[in-house]
């Protein structure tokens, strides 16, 4: 961890101020009103889901000869086919597939085109090549399988390196996103799970939130109307206005101002909302999400013309027990996504924001015997009024013992790269050609920034 980040750490948490005038809100909610208006918003909102969600009992074949491959192979963790939701439609393959019998919510989401899956999405440094990972030839991600390394390089999109710089942070540092923003310190990166690699970037930060109230963690008793709160206050004040000697001292104290004056910016916008109508469940999941979308409700007041939301849940490893905590934890995942896509549409952003899943790695087709081991290649979702949904994208494998992908016990290489995937979220969310490589620094080796085609064709 370097002095940046330690620095992040500390003042990150979430502070009081009162010495921005809520002049600066007023003119952020006419600038930003302004832009609203001609539809200049858009949103990312990124699901870790941390651990290794199993996505072969998330997305299963439902063809009745893949079925029976995939029965074969899983063995005591299969789904009965008749417990499946069946997809409308065939792929782009012609093979038919279903949703966990507990995603109700994220069928009906692919029905009605809201929806699309990403089949067999992984870190790759190469092209996946299966004659050189034979020999032994083929560059592979550093620490695969490893949790601290793949689900670091899923946030950062460089799998053969070991960084701190995530790519959502990479995107806010670029120069064509200072300023579209109004000027208030705020981040365009907001996190609901505190700091994370996916929004650090060289200059760029998360603004830390919770699902809580109006979001903001103010410093306890900073700024009450009482004896102690405005004694606190008058000593908090007077040592952010001490002259430092010291190099470290300094900027913690310019970050801890600026973290003060990050908090009333943002109580103060979310202030200016209504309620919400549509409901949301009473779990973390869906309540970050409820926050999310009240969040994107005073992007006005915040003057945001782009933003990116962080959210992990945890508790995906399930090297036992598969079934049973799948059948608690995707139903959840599930009825959080219509929850949230509701609360979009009753904002009238839906258009607006793009929701997609990221996990360590999928996990082994094989049973260890009660569960499933660390894998490679798996399935993810996407969600947005723009995301060209209904279809399943990249290749979904064919299930077999004899599969060229299947790199032992069931581990499945992946066919399409975290740098394709991110590519076009990228893209789409704003990011010039000419500035993919700065973000994705990667890309190049699976898609060509200046292709008029998209990489993958998920984003209308």
């Amino acid at each position: 961890m370097n002095r940046r980040k330690f620095l992040t750490h500390g003042c990150g948490l979430g502070l009081a101020s009162t010495t921005l005038s809520s002049t600066l809100l007023q003119l952020a909610m006419t600038r930003n009103l302004a832009a609203s208006a001609n539809g200049d918003y858009c949103a990312m909102v990124c699901i870790l889901l941390a651990g290794g969600n199993d996505s072969y009992n998330m997305l299963v074949p439902y063809t009745l000869e893949q079925h029976n491959a995939y029965k074969n192979i899983r063995s005591d963790l299969a789904l009965e086919r008749s417990s499946l939701l069946a997809l409308p439609g065939a792929a782009s393959n012609g093979r038919a597939y279903a949703v966990h019998p507990g995603m109700q919510e994220v069928r009906d989401l692919y029905a009605a085109n809201d929806l699309a899956f990403i089949a067999n999405v992984g870190t790759l440094v190469d092209p996946y090549d299966a004659v050189s990972y034979q020999n032994g030839q083929a560059r592979l991600p550093l620490g695969l399988f490893s949790h601290s390394d793949q689900i670091s390089q899923w946030q950062t999109a460089i799998p053969d390196d070991r960084v701190a710089q995530g790519w959502g942070g990479r995107l806010a540092d670029l120069p064509a996103f200072q300023g579209i923003n109004f000027d208030n310190g705020l981040s365009m990166n907001i996190s609901l799970s505190g700091s994370n690699v996916f929004q650090t970037g060289n200059s760029s930060n998360e603004y830390s939130i919770n699902s809580q109230n109006d979001g903001a963690v103010g410093l306890f008793g900073y700024d009450e109307n009482s004896d102690y709160g405005q004694y606190k206050t008058a000593i908090v004040d007077a040592l952010l206005g001490t002259n430092q000697d010291g190099l470290l001292r300094r900027e913690y104290q310019q970050r801890m101002r600026s973290s003060l004056d990050n908090f009333r910016v943002f109580s103060e916008a979310m202030q200016t909302i209504q309620p919400l109508t549509t409901n949301f469940s009473d779990n973390n999941f869906s309540q970050s999400l409820r926050q999310v979308a009240r969040t994107i409700d005073a992007r006005g007041a915040l003057g945001a013309n782009r933003q990116t939301f962080f959210i992990t849940v945890g508790g995906w490893d399930h090297h036992e027990e598969v079934i049973n905590n799948q059948a608690q934890m995707l139903p959840m995942i599930s009825a959080g996504l219509q929850e949230f896509k509701n609360a979009l549409v009753e904002l009238g952003v839906f258009n607006d924001v793009t929701t997609f899943t990221i996990s360590d790695f999928g996990r082994t087709l094989t049973s260890n015997g009660r569960g499933s081991d660390h894998g490679w290649g798996g399935h993810h979702m996407v969600m947005g009024g723009r995301v060209n949904g209904g279809q399943i994208y990249g290749d979904y494998p064919i299930l077999s013992p004899q599969s060229s992908l299947d790199v032992g016990r069931g581990i499945y290489a992946p066919t399409t790269s975290v740098d394709q995937y991110f590519a076009e979220l990228a893209l789409w969310f704003g990011v010039a050609p000419t500035d993919l490589e700065l973000v994705l620094p990667n890309v190049s080796r699976f898609h060509d920034p200046f292709n008029t085609t998209a990489p993958l064709g998920f984003l209308l």
